[in-house]
């Protein structure tokens, strides 16, 4: 429970997304677990939701008790005056007891109702969107916050050496993920009837969006090592799973490299659909370098797969700094193509990798829903506690 008989409630919480329901990325997947916590416990105080994006009647299977206020059906040309003059508004009127900024976008309004009402802020930071902040807004307001909750230590030591913030200043919450979708099942016969795959034939698989306005690009590093890995395993074949607009720069990439017969581009895979194909392959491998986080290597280890990241982001995190997956240089395409090859020899020195069940049972222990509610649940048990102590 997030309240107890014993302690005084939180009256009220303030808090403010940029979007959640229409759109499903990697924030937005977050702060929906986010959300769904703190509306299952809502009953126990009042919680209210400003969305910036999304539009009303767009809340379906949340609780009514929840007060949402929207903004996405309002013009783009003023929607984030709009939105700003909202939270700005019934924060200074309604004075919660805390106010949680869903974006560091957010902060610099929640720092001005906080300097006028001594209404205290926490700041949600996930990766890129709070690396290298500029706005001196921003950085006063990051600097200001009662709290800031990151997803992983690479994101919080990132902000740290950047803001130079203090790491008391820090918690810190992992992604969680669906553990009853995401568990280790043999090769759907389907998918290897549509794809002409013979049962044993090694799959390397990368989960990503197909993004042409990225300078870096994981699954460019795998398609450049894989004919080194072809020379060791002729018959591997490598799925990209994904749609955007860097699809036709990709296909004219995979024709000048002559691997047309080598790599699947399956474009958009329904989130039904997902699970099968990471119990499809053999290896996940997304060598990012800009990663927050990463919820795809959660949920190709929850399958009981062999997964590879970077060593340059935080998927350091999500494979628990090596002990559940293998780490590379992702610049270093010859660590890759060499890293591959002993994955699917079943050499690589990490005997986990090829035991599905044990990978995802220590992957619900750090990384399933109740290990989040948790980790939620404390977080405001404490805040509660110092705020009786005031």
């Amino acid at each position: 429970m997030l309240v107890s008989d014993k302690a005084k409630k939180i009256e009220t919480i303030h808090l403010w997304l940029p979007n959640i329901f229409e759109f499903k990325g990697g924030i937005q997947t977050y702060l929906l677990d986010f959300l769904t916590v703190l509306s299952n416990q809502s009953p126990s105080f009042n919680l209210s939701v400003f969305n910036k994006l999304d539009i009303p009647g767009s809340q379906r299977d949340m609780p009514e008790a929840v007060d949402f206020h929207f903004s996405g059906h309002i013009s783009k040309y003023i929607r984030t005056l709009y939105f700003s003059l909202q939270l700005f508004i019934f924060g200074l009127f309604k004075k919660p007891d805390l106010i949680i900024c869903g974006h560091t976008n957010f902060s610099p309004v929640a720092y001005l109702v906080s300097r006028l009402r001594n209404v205290p802020y926490w700041i949600l930071v996930y990766g890129i969107d709070a690396w290298d902040i500029s706005k001196p807004m921003q950085k006063k307001a990051m600097r200001e916050a009662n709290k800031i909750i990151s997803i992983g230590t690479f994101t919080r030591n990132r902000i740290i050496q950047e803001q130079h913030i203090d790491i008391e200043k820090f918690s810190l919450l992992p992604v969680t993920f669906d553990s009853n979708r995401f568990h280790p099942a043999p090769k759907p016969s389907y998918l290897l009837d549509r794809y002409h795959l013979r049962a044993d034939q090694p799959v390397i698989l990368t989960v990503n969006r197909l993004c042409a306005t990225e300078s870096f690009r994981a699954y460019d590093q795998v398609l450049s090592a894989l004919p080194a890995v072809r020379k060791e395993i002729p018959d591997a074949k490598y799925i990209i799973v994904g749609k955007g607009e860097d699809k036709p720069r990709l296909e004219a990439s995979i024709r000048r490299s002559q691997l047309e017969d080598y790599v699947i581009l399956t474009g958009f895979v329904p989130d039904e659909c997902l699970a099968d194909y990471y119990r499809l392959c053999d290896v996940f491998a997304m060598p990012a370098k800009q990663e927050g986080f990463g919820i795809v290597y959660l949920e190709a280890l929850a399958c009981g797969k062999p997964t590879m990241g970077g060593n340059k982001d935080a998927a350091v995190d999500a494979l628990c700094n090596g002990n559940l997956g293998a780490l590379v240089d992702p610049d270093d395409v010859e660590e890759i193509s060499k890293t591959l090859v002993k994955i699917l020899s079943k050499r690589y020195p990490l005997q986990l990798m090829y035991q599905p069940e044990a990978l995802r049972k220590a992957m619900v222990m750090n990384y399933g829903f109740s290990a989040f509610e948790e980790k939620l649940s404390t977080l405001l048990s404490t805040f509660r506690c110092r705020k009786e102590k005031i």
